[in-house]
């Protein structure tokens, strides 16, 4: 849900089921980072996703939550710290 609420532009939020047409690995942005192991099971691939279906139905964080993440972003990004993309 965050990455679809914190997406930049003015389009509808999406979330979109997938599928990897190659190896995971463990997003090192939040993994071992923020929590031990993956239990916000957060994945990234090199390789292409397949789109497998859209969640039509869910429910967001509140605007609150979304405006505070938000401007804890806005003040890593002043600090300098960028995400891990290696």
């Amino acid at each position: 849900m965050w990455a679809a609420e914190l997406a930049h532009g003015e389009g509808a939020e999406r979330i979109y089921l997938v599928e990897p047409t190659g190896p995971l690995e463990d997003d090192p942005n939040v993994t071992d980072k923020k929590f031990r192991g993956n239990p916000t099971k957060s994945f990234r691939s090199r390789h292409p996703l397949r789109v497998a279906g859209e969640v039509k139905k869910w429910e967001g964080h509140s605007k609150e939550a979304v405006a505070a993440m938000k401007a804890a972003l806005e003040k890593l990004k002043r600090q300098g710290v960028v995400p891990i993309d290696d």
